[in-house]
């Protein structure tokens, strides 16, 4: 089994993140994708062999939407989700950034795509996402690849470069204390 295929195993068997992902799918945003930890932490988990997956501290959930770039359609968009998951009786700590307008936070050209957006991401291995697509199959996000997922590591992005933000994340995250086998790479 291939990479992409293992980790589209592993979320189809995450009740959880299937649920996640099919609410996400109701908005209908454009070149959206359930991002960051919600598949990176599944790989680590899945690498370490912990029977339960580790609890998010959040659900990234990214898009593109050049006509809706302000704070506020974020705030909705979250707003709307929140309601969608205590529908069903279901939490999720949803955060929602539509990727049109990341770039002035660290004074980027304007990024053209959600791929292009999260290729710029820290870490290699946070830089990939899923989503359903209209017949339900879940599509990957990884414009950075998948190999870095598998090889028990946290490496800078070279196209970000930003290494002190690079080690206070993983500080912060704490990463290495959770999944100990993992190791930097710079």
């Amino acid at each position: 089994m291939n990479q992409q295929q293992q980790i589209i195993q592993w979320l189809q068997a995450d009740p959880y993140r299937m649920q996640a992902l099919s609410i996400a799918r109701e908005l209908g945003l454009n070149q959206w994708c359930l991002a960051a930890g919600f598949v990176r932490n599944l790989v680590w988990d899945q690498l370490h062999g912990y029977p339960l997956a580790t609890a998010l501290n959040d659900i990234d959930l990214v898009y593109f939407d050049k006509q809706h770039a302000h704070e506020q359609h974020d705030l909705q968009r979250e707003a709307q989700l929140q309601q969608k998951s205590a529908a069903q009786h279901l939490s999720f700590p949803w955060s929602v950034k539509n990727q049109a307008r990341m770039h002035l936070r660290s004074g980027r050209q304007p990024y053209t795509s959600t791929d292009d957006a999260i290729s710029y991401w820290v870490e290699v291995e946070t830089a990939i996402g899923a989503r359903l697509n209209a017949s339900g199959d879940i599509e990957l996000v990884a414009p950075l690849g998948l190999g870095a997922l598998f090889t028990r590591t946290i490496t800078l992005n070279p196209k970000n470069g930003e290494v002190d933000t690079y080690y206070q994340r993983i500080k912060s995250k704490g990463w290495q204390r959770h999944w100990p086998e993992l190791r930097l790479v710079i």
